[in-house]
């Protein structure tokens, strides 16, 4: 037992700043006392006691050895005042195990060899941290329905299941065979878990509902639920066939429930257009009312919205768009693709979760009514946005970032599909996450890489911009006929963020300022897609003679004319310094002797050319700005 006393104690040193303790460290880190051991197999039981507010149950913890260790260490997490009543192991062991605070420490007297596959059978009991306001402060919710019978269930995405259920509690580490769970109810109520049914049978005067995942699944989704339920279901034919579609209500709700879930068929075809194949056919799609909003369980997602459109009957986005369907089905089953199918394997990175699954809200509604009403969808979003803190979270630590990671985060992406400017590429590339990394945990890295490997264009300052700072970028400009003077302020350094303007021109802000010749002299009309703020300014005393400083032209043409424009550009003896290859564009620079008005007039003559102008970064005072934005 010192030796558990002396890692334990050594472990604090893990999570540095930010007043981080070593609890902290030991929640979010893969420490000493995971690092060896990996999750296959959950067998889970459980009993709700209304009346005392209590669980009891046990669960079986299968896992194999990852690398040869002599005589570790296992760290079991378990939250007090949650007691164990029962512990054993399938290896030799000091003792029994040791308790400090949430966690059980379990010192081995074995060498274990890589490959070699053991188990820990644990049972327990106690009264769990019950919710103050599900689901946003986490617990276990003990209700009465509308017609005074028992109505439990659990939400725990913050706490974790080892508030209630010892686990090895981290998000990197699912159980790669699924799990089994037993519900035990009275006769009169019904118990509803992840995945399909397997078995209902009377068990000591009582009913034993035993449910079964075939799939990885993280451990905050693993949740029982006990309510007076009657069920129906439906099927939906997806792109791998058949998918039992599973529905969970209370006795007086089928009626509202089965015009409502009418949703989940047109919302299917929308997501598995965007995302790919539903990932868990082989555990069907359930939905389970239950006494708080809504969370992703796994197969097993849970609604409290009261049968209504919108957001417990609101628009999140303020424009009228959300109130035509129904924001917990959709959302929380979008997180069957982006949170259960791929999952951060920090929690610091739950942006991965939160900002493509409020995304798919925006790609559903494309697909359900039409692009402009998604697109108004997403912009109306943007006022949820707090700009508080980053995204991005600590990691080790199990801290996620701010909660824009949901509305911030889904801009983010809807401008970089609008930078891509091409939806099938976008769209594979969803598809490609979730095939790519199907069943995995993720990093942001990955995710990060993946997006600028196939997109052909880097993004890395893009993600730097919205994920990891709290600004959003501002465009500065002026435009005097058809003179258009830029530049980028509230931004990382060599944001690459180019920007359409008039619906055919591109240009590629910096923090200098530019100048471009606009195709007209009518106001430039921005894309309100991207999320930038579009700033105008006043510069009738702040410019300075204008002083340019290159001799490059930068040329975009359509798609699938460039290499007839680059022939072009080589007969008439110009160079090419650079390929804007995921824009349609060149940077071309003038040899001497080469009149550089001429050669403007030359390439916008030439067949599939849609703009040519000056490379005008030209050095100005700072400019007098206007105190109002003109558009968000």
């Amino acid at each position: 037992m010192k030796r558990i006393a002396a890692l334990f104690l050594a472990s604090s040193g893990l999570a540095f700043g930010q007043n981080f303790t070593k609890i902290d460290t030991l929640r979010g880190s893969d420490t000493e006392f995971r690092n060896f051991w990996d999750v296959k197999k959950y067998e889970l039981s459980v009993e709700p006691d209304f009346d005392k507010k209590s669980v009891s149950g046990s669960n079986k913890i299968s896992f194999e050895i990852t690398k040869d260790i002599l005589n570790p260490v296992f760290q079991i997490d378990f939250h007090q005042p949650m007691n164990i009543v029962a512990l054993k192991t399938s290896f030799p062991k000091i003792d029994n195990y040791k308790r400090d605070g949430d966690f059980i420490f379990i010192q081995a007297k074995k060498n274990f060899k890589k490959g070699e596959k053991y188990s820990i059978d644990i049972n327990f009991a106690g009264n769990p941290q019950i919710a103050k306001n599900a689901p946003w402060d986490g617990g276990w919710v003990f209700k009465k329905d509308d017609n005074g019978n028992p109505f439990m269930s659990v939400a725990q995405e913050g706490l974790g299941v080892s508030h209630w259920l010892p686990t090895k509690d981290i998000w990197y580490d699912e159980p790669d065979n699924g799990i089994t769970m037993k519900i035990i109810t009275s006769k009169d109520m019904v118990g509803v878990g992840n995945g399909r049914l397997i078995a209902r049978k009377e068990e000591n005067g009582k009913l034993a509902w035993t449910w079964q995942v075939k799939n990885p699944i993280n451990g905050y989704s693993i949740v029982p639920s006990v309510g007076k339920y009657v069920n129906f279901k439906d099927t939906y034919n997806g792109e791998k066939g058949k998918l039992d579609l599973d529905y969970w209500v209370l006795d007086y709700n089928i009626d509202k429930a089965k015009k409502q879930f009418e949703q989940v068929k047109p919302m299917m075809k929308a997501f598995e257009y965007w995302f790919g194949p539903y990932p868990f056919y082989e555990d069907s799609y359930k939905l389970v009312e239950t006494p708080y909003l809504g969370m992703e369980h796994q197969s097993n997602v849970a609604y409290g919205n009261g049968y209504k459109n919108g957001y417990l009957g609101r628009d999140l986005s303020g424009t009228g768009v959300g109130l035509k369907w129904d924001f917990i089905i959709i959302h929380e089953t979008g997180h069957e693709w982006f949170a259960n199918n791929i999952t951060a394997a920090d929690k610091a990175d739950m942006w991965i979760h939160e900002s493509f699954t409020a995304y798919s809200e925006t790609l559903f509604t494309g697909n359900y009514l039409d692009r402009n009403s998604a697109d108004t969808y997403v912009i109306g979003t943007r006022k949820a946005v707090n700009n508080d803190i980053p995204i991005i979270g600590t990691y080790g630590v199990a801290k996620s970032g701010s909660g824009d990671m949901y509305y911030k985060g889904a801009n983010m992406l809807h401008t970089i599909r609008t930078v891509m400017n091409d939806d099938e590429k976008f769209r594979h590339i969803l598809r490609g996450l979730n095939k790519d990394f199907y069943h995995q945990t993720v990093t942001t890295k990955q995710v990060e890489d993946y997006i600028s490997q196939k997109s052909g264009m880097d993004f890395s300052s893009v993600f730097n911009q919205y994920l990891r700072t709290t600004k959003i970028p501002v465009l500065e400009y002026s435009q005097e006929g058809n003179s258009l003077k830029f530049r980028y302020t509230e931004t990382v350094k060599d944001l690459n963020l180019p920007l359409r303007i008039n619906d055919s021109q591109t240009i590629a802000p910096t923090l200098e300022w530019q100048s471009v010749a606009l195709n007209s002299s009518e106001p430039v009309r921005f894309n309100k897609n991207y999320y930038v703020e579009y700033r105008q300014i006043s510069m009738k005393k702040a410019w300075p003679e204008e002083k340019f400083v290159s001799d490059k032209l930068i040329l975009f043409y359509d798609k699938g004319k460039k290499e007839a424009v680059k022939k072009a550009i080589m007969k008439y003896g110009l160079e090419i310094s650079s390929e804007y290859n995921a824009l349609g564009g060149f940077a071309v620079k003038i040899p001497s002797g080469k009149n550089i008005n001429d050669a403007m007039t030359y390439l916008r003559k030439q067949k599939g050319v849609t703009s040519v102008s000056r490379d005008q970064i030209i050095k100005l005072d700072d400019p007098v700005k206007s105190a109002n934005p003109i558009l968000k």
